[in-house]
C-alpha cells in the first residue's frame, strides 16, 4: 500500500543547484556593498571581508553537508540536531524556524517584492501590502500543486537573476569611469573589519534552507553536498567580482552614501535605463528568493509534525493525496507570513532571531564531531575535507558572530533567547500528549 506521507522525490540536481543559488543570492548582493565598504574603510578590506564571510559560510556549509549525507531526511538543520544532540533542541530551531524566523522572511521577501514593483507601478502602502500577498499566494499554489512547479519557478529565477549581475560585473571589470582600488581615498575610517564581515554573513544567509528539501532529492546522499559545496562556490566567486566591479565604476562617497549601489553602477554603466535593468533583475531575484523560503519553510513544520512536536501536527505532517506535496504545512507558513505582512513588525521579529539561528547553525557546524562518533563511516559517502580543520573554521566564525552579536546588541540577543524559550512549555505539552 502507498504511504500517503511520503514526499515525491522530484528534485533534481540543477533544482536543487538552483534552490541553494537562488536562496542565498537575495537583495543582499545589491544592497551590501556600501554598507560593508563604510565598515571596512578600504576597498581592499571590504574584499576580504566578502572573502572571509565566504569562507565561514562554505565551512559550515561543507561541515553541514557531510550530516545531510549521512542523515538524508526532510527538516534540514532541525532533523540533524534532533538526532545529534537530543529532540528538544531540534525541536527549539523548528519553533523557531516555522513560527517566526521562516514566515517573517517570506513576508520582508514579498513585501520587498512590492517595494520594487512601485518602480514601475507606484503604489501607496496598502496597495503594496497587497500585491505582497498576491504574489505570496501565487507561490503558495505553484508549490502546493507541484514541488516541479516550485523547482521550476526557482531555476528561472536563478538564471533570470544573474543576467544583471553578470552584466555588472562583465561591463564593469572592464571600466575605468571610476579610479579603482589605487585609487580610492576612504573619506572617513571604517567601523571595524568584524561588522563589515557580519555584513557579508548576512548577503550569503539561506544556505541551510535546500537541506531541508533531503528527502525530496534523487540520491541526497550524493546531491546534496555536490549543490551546497559548488553553490557557495559559485556565489564567493560572484560576491567578489560584482564588488570588484563596483570600484571601477563608482568613487568611494558614492558607494558608501548609496543604498542601492548596484542600480547606480548599472545607471553609470548603461546610462538612464541602467537603474530599470537592475530593479528588474533585483524584482526576479526577491521573486526567486521567495519561492526558495516558501518552498523549504514548509519542510519544518511538515516535520515537526510527523514527531507530534507541534500543534495540529496531524493536519501539519499530511501530504496532498494528489499533488505529493505538503500543501497543509505550505498554507500554514503562508498564513503567519501575511500576517506578518500586514503587522509590520516581520523586521524587528527577523532581527530578534539572527543571533538565535547562529547559535543553532554553529551546533550544526559542531555535530560533525558528534556525528563521526555515533554514526560510523560509509564508503563512498560524502565526509567533509580537510578534516577537521574545516568545521574548526565554521564553529570559530559562528562563536565570532555570536560574540560580536552580544557585544554590539545585547538586550536584542537575549530577548531573542527569551522568544525561542517560550516554544519549552509547548515541547513539554507535546510530549505529554503522546
Amino acid at each position: 500500500m502507498q504511504n500517503n506521507n511520503a514526499l515525491k522525490k522530484s528534485i533534481t540536481f540543477i533544482e536543487a543547484m538552483a534552490i541553494v543559488v537562488g536562496m542565498i543570492i537575495g537583495s543582499g548582493i545589491f544592497l551590501k556593498p556600501g554598507i560593508v565598504l563604510s565598515n571596512a574603510g578600504t576597498p581592499t578590506m571590504s574584499i576580504l571581508a566578502w572573502v572571509v564571510g565566504g569562507v565561514i559560510t562554505l565551512a559550515s556549509a561543507l561541515s553541514v553537508a557531510e550530516i545531510a549525507a549521512a542523515i538524508p531526511k526532510s527538516g534540514g538543520l532541525y532533523t540533524y540536531l534532533g538526532d545529534l544532540y537530543g529532540g528538544v533542541y531540534g525541536y527549539l530551531l523548528g519553533w523557531v524556524q516555522a513560527v517566526i524566523a521562516y514566515p517573517a522572511s517570506v513576508a520582508a521577501l514579498a513585501i520587498a517584492f512590492a517595494t520594487y514593483s512601485s518602480f514601475f507601478l507606484p503604489m501607496n502602502d496598502i496597495q503594496q501590502k497587497l500585491l505582497a500577498v498576491a504574489i505570496l499566494v501565487f507561490i503558495l499554489i505553484m508549490n502546493a500543486i507541484s514541488t516541479k512547479y516550485g523547482g521550476m519557478i526557482q531555476t528561472i529565477a536563478t538564471v533570470g537573476k544573474l543576467i544583471p549581475v553578470v552584466g555588472i560585473i562583465a561591463v564593469g571589470l572592464l571600466s575605468d569611469l571610476a579610479p579603482g582600488f589605487s585609487g580610492i581615498q576612504p573619506s572617513v575610517s571604517g567601523a571595524g573589519f568584524g561588522v563589515a564581515i557580519l555584513g557579508t554573513l548576512w548577503a550569503y544567509d539561506g544556505w541551510i534552507g535546500v537541506t531541508n528539501m533531503a528527502g525530496e532529492m534523487k540520491n541526497p546522499a550524493k546531491t546534496l553536498p555536490k549543490v551546497i559545496s559548488i553553490g557557495v562556490i559559485f556565489v564567493i566567486i560572484v560576491y567578489v567580482l560584482f564588488n570588484i566591479a563596483i570600484f571601477q565604476v563608482l568613487p568611494y562617497e558614492a558607494i558608501v552614501s548609496s543604498k542601492t549601489p548596484g542600480a547606480d553602477a548599472a545607471e553609470a554603466l548603461f546610462g538612464n535605463g541602467g537603474g530599470a535593468f537592475i530593479t528588474a533583475g533585483i524584482i526576479v531575484s526577491v521573486l526567486g528568493a521567495l519561492n526558495g523560503y516558501l518552498m523549504t519553510a514548509a519542510r519544518v513544520p511538515q516535520a515537526m509534525g510527523e514527531k507530534g512536536q507541534i500543534p495540529f501536527s496531524q493536519t501539519l505532517s499530511k501530504i496532498h493525496p494528489k499533488f505529493q506535496t505538503p500543501a497543509n504545512a505550505l498554507i500554514f507558513q503562508s498564513v503567519l507570513a501575511i500576517i506578518y505582512i500586514f503587522s509590520g513588525t516581520f523586521n524587528t521579529l527577523t532581527d530578534l532571531l539572527v543571533f538565535v539561528l547562529w547559535i543553532f547553525f554553529t551546533m550544526g557546524v559542531f555535530g560533525v564531531f558528534i556525528l563521526r562518533k555515533k554514526v560510523p563511516a560509509e564508503k563512498g559517502r560524502y565526509r567533509v575535507p580537510l578534516y577537521p580543520i574545516t568545521p574548526i573554521i565554521g564553529v570559530v566564525g559562528g562563536l565570532y558572530i555570536l560574540v560580536s552579536t552580544i557585544i554590539s546588541d545585547p538586550i536584542r540577543s537575549f530577548v531573542g533567547i527569551g522568544i525561542t524559550l517560550v516554544g519549552l512549555p509547548i515541547y513539554g505539552y507535546m510530549n505529554k500528549k503522546k
